[in-house]
């Protein structure tokens, strides 16, 4: 049995959880005021961050969620996603509408990667 491994554990949650080789990412947010593509930025930013305290790196992200609060800002988001995903490293991706638990957020990142 693999023992589970807890990052930056807080009161409510983790921002990273490691079990089995597997490390599953809290939701990543941007800087309220920010636009979509600033946001997205901050949360893709934190990603790497996050993945480099679990040991591994985004072109090991097997899965990613991308919640809008506006689906209409799709273009926006992917353009910041574009930037930074790594061509031939690209995971498995869903992008939906959801209500976010601050107005002020307009885009919420979850991943999912492989250890190294």
């Amino acid at each position: 049995m693999s023992d589970i491994t807890r990052i930056e554990t807080g009161p409510r949650l983790s921002e990273a959880v490691i079990y089995n080789g597997i490390v599953y990412l809290a939701g990543q947010i941007g800087n309220p005021g920010d636009s979509v593509a600033d946001q997205t930025r901050t949360c893709l930013a934190e990603v790497d961050r996050v993945l480099a305290l679990a040991g591994t790196d985004k072109t090991r992200i097997l899965t990613a969620q991308v919640w809008l609060a506006d689906v209409s800002t799709a273009a926006e988001m992917n353009a910041a996603w574009d930037e930074w995903v790594p061509q031939g490293h690209t995971p498995a991706r869903a992008t939906g509408e959801a209500k976010l638990v601050n107005p002020d957020y307009l885009v919420e990142i979850i991943v999912t990667a492989a250890l190294k």
